[in-house]
């Protein structure tokens, strides 16, 4: 399996640095799902986006490298 940069193709430390803003990790996390294709999991970023999302998108790029992916609907 290939490994996803997340953010446009950016690195792993550039993304980090665009997940912490709290904006900015909203605005690319579901437009990054939109252009995966994953609607319902881009309109749940939009809606829910500055929540637990958020801190979670912290969590996994700093585990995983990678947001967090909870739906691949």
């Amino acid at each position: 399996m290939a490994k996803k940069n997340d953010y446009f193709g950016l690195s792993w430390i550039v993304s980090l640095i665009l997940a912490i803003i709290p904006v900015t990790s909203w605005v690319c996390g579901f437009v990054t799902r939109f252009k995966e294709g994953k609607i319902v999991a881009g309109l749940i970023r939009l809606i829910f986006g500055f929540t637990i999302v958020w801190i979670l998108d912290i969590i996994f790029m700093i585990m995983n490298h990678s947001i967090l992916r909870l739906l691949n609907v």
